[in-house]
């Protein structure tokens, strides 16, 4: 269902009294490519966000975004919500949980009753489910809320955002949902759902990316220009914002990252646990697993997931045709 911005009060649960989220407290945790764009809008908004990093060199580009960078964990805990965008599961349940083998502590464990972790992550709807039930045993909220988008779309606030979690939790974060994104879906109670909207959307965006590869690189075998097929196909059967975004950059040979090749085998890899898992058969996304693994080998892991092109091209014999324009900028 879509959703409109809200801006209603943030309250307690358990409480009568209201908090404008204008004036609290906003906890920001993965401040990469996404993260900083995100947060940096936020800040933006006039919102007072708390950035936590591990590494001090990054404090002073961070706090020129009108941000409050810190590298003490402690200075989440009086926030209301505390926003996660991080790599995998791994990261996120060490952001909130900390671990017992590292002697880390997680923002969980200080984080104040009521307050809600609002997790904008690509996770698989395992972690999203424990996560859920250790906040509530906390005292606290958690909402799922990961994102259809590029680092590009995090900065034009163009993010397409899909949201599961208790409903009172979801309508205290809305207000900051609207600060990011373009669209909101909220999609049910359950965070885990909305994970898994985005794993399967991602597997989709990979095979899709699979397909343009695979003929880009046959129209440009047979010494053809590859931009006139795009432009047809775009403009008749296939005209959504995957095949033209997209088809564009992989005529144009263009693959500095948004989702690096590692990060899309991550997402692709879930999206295959959740089929198997429902004893879904998923052959296509298994073949692009493999295709994945194959550009990561061949040295292209800091590329972006566009580089199937790459790949495909590869594989019919016409790399040297693509020769010192795989890290061309965007």
């Amino acid at each position: 269902m879509l959703e409109a911005e809200s801006h209603s009060p943030v309250v307690h649960s358990g409480t009568t009294t209201a908090t404008h989220p204008e004036r609290s407290k906003i906890g920001f945790v993965g401040l990469g490519h996404m993260g900083t764009a995100m947060a940096a809008n936020l800040a933006a908004a006039e919102r007072r966000v708390i950035a936590y990093v591990r590494r001090p060199n990054r404090m002073d580009k961070l706090a020129a975004l009108g941000l409050r960078p810190t590298t003490d964990i402690t200075d989440l805990f009086d926030c209301e919500v505390v926003i996660s965008m991080l790599p995998d599961d791994d990261a996120v349940l060490e952001a909130a949980f900390g671990r017992a083998d590292a002697g880390t502590e997680g923002f969980a464990a200080g984080l104040r009753r009521g307050a809600i972790h609002l997790s904008m992550s690509t996770i698989g709807t395992g972690t999203a489910s424990h996560l859920a039930r250790e906040h509530a045993r906390h005292g606290q909220g958690y909402v799922a809320a990961p994102v259809f988008g590029n680092p590009d779309a995090a900065r034009a606030r163009q993010l397409f955002i899909v949201v599961a979690g208790v409903p009172a939790d979801v309508e205290r974060c809305r207000p900051l949902i609207g600060n990011l994104g373009q669209r909101t879906f909220i999609v049910g109670a359950d965070p885990a759902h909305a994970n898994l909207i985005k794993l399967l959307g991602n597997m989709m965006m990979a095979t899709t990316l699979e397909m343009l590869g695979e003929t880009v690189a046959l129209f440009r075998k047979r010494g053809l220009d590859p931009q006139l097929f795009v432009e047809i196909l775009t403009n008749t059967m296939f005209g959504g914002r995957a095949h033209r975004l997209y088809g564009d950059k992989i005529v144009a040979q263009r693959y500095a990252p948004g989702l690096a090749l590692p990060l899309a085998l991550k997402d692709v890899r879930l999206a295959l646990a959740e089929a198997e898992d429902a004893a879904v058969p998923m052959p296509s996304v298994s073949v692009v697993r493999d295709r994945l693994i194959a550009g990561i080998a061949r040295g292209h892991a800091d590329l972006d997931w566009t580089a199937l092109g790459l790949i495909a091209a590869e594989e019919a014999g016409i790399e040297s045709a693509l020769s010192g324009m795989k890290g061309r900028a965007t």
